[in-house]
């Protein structure tokens, strides 16, 4: 990998790490075209699993006393039983057609979030927690985005912001574990080749965008950084899905 790229990869975790920060999500949704087109669709899968998990994992002891319990459970446990036949198929799947359903997971993902934001339907029960959190450990899985399904029961059920975000750090910590156990075991050469330093510089990034997250969350809206998000995030799925149907019909 070049200097140019690496740089590239750095400043997208940066930014995706700040933006989880602040929001509760939006790592994945930012990162993972981008990566996508520059790792590949496997490796650069794997490497929001990883960034994710480090990200949520640290994000998570700072907000540990917002987490609701009962919901991580209803959202977690159906996770975990969609994340593992994902995850296998994903190994499998040709790198072309992955990168299409990762565009095109994330673009879907981004409309249905906009759809939601303009609708009145309130969802209550346990169903709807299980549905989301099944649906979050696939798209996780395949995608490397399981932000968006969870996002939609919250929009509908009403569910605050703070413990929103606050119990999603716990939630994608448990998929993406998961995720990266089984993906590696299938296959340890997924593992993008960075070399030391490269993947130092990762962490420093990871932990410089949550410690701005956290400077700038008490002077940035919540919405203000959703909307840079889907902005950014639909420019990036769009371009995945292009490399991806350009490498189809190569």
């Amino acid at each position: 990998m070049t200097t140019g790229l690496l740089i590239v990869v750095l400043a997208s975790i940066f930014v995706g790490a700040l933006a989880q920060r602040i929001a509760g999500l939006g790592f994945a949704l930012l990162i993972s075209p981008f990566l996508v087109i520059i790792l590949g669709a496997h490796a650069g899968v794997l490497m929001v699993n990883v960034c994710g998990l480090v990200s949520s994992l640290l994000i998570m002891f700072r907000v540990w006393k917002d987490v609701d319990w009962s919901m991580y459970r209803w959202l977690a446990v159906p996770a975990v039983i969609g994340s593992i036949p994902a995850s296998i198929a994903a190994v499998y799947l040709p790198a072309a057609p992955m990168a299409v359903i990762v565009g095109a997971i994330v673009l879907v993902a981004l409309g249905a979030s906009l759809v939601l934001a303009r609708n009145s339907v309130v969802v209550t029960g346990n169903p709807a927690k299980a549905i989301a959190g099944f649906a979050s450990g696939v798209t996780n899985a395949v995608a490397g985005v399981g932000g968006p399904a969870v996002s939609a029961y919250a929009v509908m059920a009403r569910w605050p912001q703070r413990p929103f975000a606050a119990t999603l750090q716990p939630f994608f910590v448990t998929i993406a574990t998961v995720t990266l156990a089984v993906k590696l075991a299938m296959d340890p050469g997924q593992m993008p080749p960075f070399s030391v330093v490269a993947w130092v510089l990762i962490g420093v990034m990871i932990i410089g965008g949550i410690y701005a997250g956290e400077r700038l969350q008490k002077h940035i809206r919540d919405d203000h950084v959703r909307f840079a998000v889907i902005v950014i995030a639909f420019l990036g799925a769009g371009a995945a899905m292009v490399k991806g149907i350009i490498d189809l019909t190569a």
